[in-house]
């Protein structure tokens, strides 16, 4: 997912002045910290004036008391400078806090509820470096790298003014080194931007290698490969050190140049107002202010020099997560989308064909078929025939490319996303349990259900006794990921959760294919009575045929067609397929 962009695309830049925008709503926090800003500003341009009188109107004076005034007075300004710099640090690090804030919780709140076809194709090591490195980046811009600038800005102008006030010719010649250093600092900038993404996105490819393998470690030990992916991420890891290496050179090639510009114009000041001294057209004092003010004013051109890099993360890091933010929600409410209310129990595919985002050959072709109220519907075919596609077009996780599904004649487009997902009961054939109790898994999508529901659904599944078994019960901490459970037991409390929830139509999609077959059959059995109780129409998604011949319809499935339809005994007359995947069934039970 590595891609670069045109170092002269506006779209960083763009996209940071997006999050300065959000500043808005810290605005007292931001005018805070600009008010710190200011007056330390202000507190640092008094200081060498301060000098100034000390040396001129005491020191050569031999005025004792002139000393000792300027002495205090410096010591105030010392005071107010430390109390005006926490105060710039304090307001900005909480006003970056809450832009940081927004931004996770706005990125999080769009990964939430974009669609499958965006996640089917999106790293998750990706979006993770998204989510916390980038808002970092930004975090740390907004705290520190901004309130550098902006106070450099303000620093340049007022020094500037009070220099050319002091004397102008010496100044002009002070000030020569401002627009050759903002030069060295825009070029650092265009130049090195795309490598400022790089960084980014190699971090979020090594991401990806770490994430496989905490994830699939047991495969890993398994084939004895740990030494393989350690040169996978060893490599990348390389990748990603030479990319830093480049951003080091950049800064190399050209904070050198800012230092040596700087370094020239104090020997040119000191050559100069030394000879205005001797001259007597300067004082010592004066010289010694002017000294001040020509490092308060390199202060801030290095500052800045010093926050272009972390500009051009910042910009680059903003574009990456408003490039999640803006991503277009391709499910979504159509206007007037009504409420799913009830459900007669008649679903209709017309015509259906369906294409995954990307793919160059249809996933269904022209599927047609209804069902009638309560009835139990079978979908069997081999792996890669259509099965779980047909069931992702009722719940909308994905529309149709062509064609209609309906709900008692209604378009499910027709429906709120929310009230049509909510009357779904679904049970994936891939298990996903999160960290906490048993209890907690079974009751996510109905946190107050009582025990006696749990309890009624656990038994349902199969998995009371089971469960009453552990030394906690259903207050049993689970693993990350359901770590700890079989398979089996994973597919068991994933039904429970779903047969909890407020659901009409029930969807199983393999739901018991970790699942021995004696238990399997005896949750078959309670499913069965459940469904035809409960739901107006009941979907079982499976391969094996001693799962589905109790269904009312078997829907038979091939290449992404729809090749035959019927009851157990209708197919095994009229479908030579389905004859031979029970012939293959029955060889491999044998075996």
């Amino acid at each position: 997912m590595t891609s670069l962009t045109d170092p002269q695309d506006p779209a960083p830049m763009q996209s940071l002045g997006r999050v300065l925008k959000r500043l808005n709503a810290y605005r007292w926090l931001s005018l805070g910290a600009l008010l710190s800003s200011l007056l330390l500003t202000a507190a640092y341009a008094v200081t060498p004036q301060l000098f100034r009188w000390g040396i001129d109107q005491g020191i050569a004076q031999q005025d004792l008391q002139i000393v000792l005034y300027s002495a205090v007075a410096m010591v105030a300004a010392a005071i107010a400078r430390g109390l005006f710099n926490f105060g710039q640090s304090f307001w900005a690090e909480a006003a970056s806090q809450g832009v940081a804030y927004d931004l996770r919780n706005k990125i999080f709140s769009k990964i939430q509820h974009l669609s499958f076809s965006y996640h089917d194709q999106a790293q998750t090591s990706q979006l993770l470096t998204r989510v916390t490195s980038d808002i970092e980046q930004i975090r740390t811009f907004l705290s520190t790298s901004l309130m550098q600038v902006i106070s450099a800005i303000v620093t340049l102008v007022s020094i500037a003014v009070i220099l050319l006030m002091m004397n102008w010719q010496l100044a002009l010649i002070t000030l020569t080194v401002v627009p050759m250093s903002g030069w060295l600092m825009v070029r650092f900038l265009d130049r090195n931007s795309v490598v400022f993404r790089l960084v980014q996105e190699q971090l979020g490819d090594l991401n990806a290698v770490l994430q496989e393998n905490l994830l699939g470690i047991r495969v890993v030990k398994a084939f004895v490969r740990e030494s393989a992916e350690m040169t996978r991420y060893t490599t990348l890891n390389d990748a990603l050190i030479k990319t830093n290496m480049k951003t080091i050179r950049a800064i190399r090639n050209t904070f050198p140049f800012m230092f040596l510009l700087s370094n020239l114009v104090t020997v040119v000041v000191v050559g100069y107002g030394g000879a205005a001294v001797i001259g007597g057209r300067f004082s010592i004092g004066e010289l010694v202010a002017f000294n001040s003010y020509l490092l308060l004013i390199l202060q801030p051109i290095l500052l800045i020099g010093f926050a272009a890099p972390a500009i051009a993360q910042a910009a680059t890091s903003a574009e990456r997560v408003y490039e999640v933010v803006d991503t277009e929600i391709e499910i979504s409410d159509r206007p007037n989308a009504i409420p799913f209310e009830t459900c007669g129990g008649r679903i209709t595919f017309e015509n259906v064909s369906f294409r995954y985002p990307g793919a160059t050959t249809e996933a269904l072709k022209t599927i047609s078929f209804e069902t009638k109220p309560r009835e139990l519907i079978a979908v069997l075919g081999m792996t890669g025939s259509g099965k779980s596609t047909i069931m992702n077009l009722v719940p909308r996780f994905y529309d149709v490319t062509t064609g209609a599904v309906r709900i008692d004649g209604r378009d499910v487009r027709n429906f709120t996303l929310k009230s049509l997902r909510s009357h779904i009961g679904i049970v994936f054939q891939e298990t996903t349990l999160f960290s906490g109790t048993i209890h907690e898994n079974i009751t996510y999508a109905k946190p107050n259900a009582s025990l006696e529901e749990v309890i009624d659904v656990a038994k349902t599944a199969q998995i009371h006794d089971f469960i009453m078994g552990l030394s906690g019960g259903y207050d049993t901490i689970v693993g990350e990921r359901g770590v700890g459970l079989s398979g089996g037991q994973k597919q068991r409390i994933a039904i429970a959760r779903t047969l909890l929830t407020d659901y009409s139509i029930l969807i199983l999609d393999d739901s018991t294919s970790a699942v021995d077959a004696r238990t399997a059959s005896q949750i078959q059995d309670a499913l069965d009575d459940l469904m035809r109780r409960k739901t107006c129409t009941a979907f079982v998604i499976a391969q094996r045929i001693s799962t589905v011949k109790n269904a009312d319809r078997i829907l038979l499935m091939d290449k992404g067609r729809l090749v035959a339809q019927g009851t157990h005994e209708e197919l095994m007359q009229q479908s030579p397929l389905y004859g031979a995947i029970l012939e293959s069934q029955v060889k491999q039970t044998n075996s």
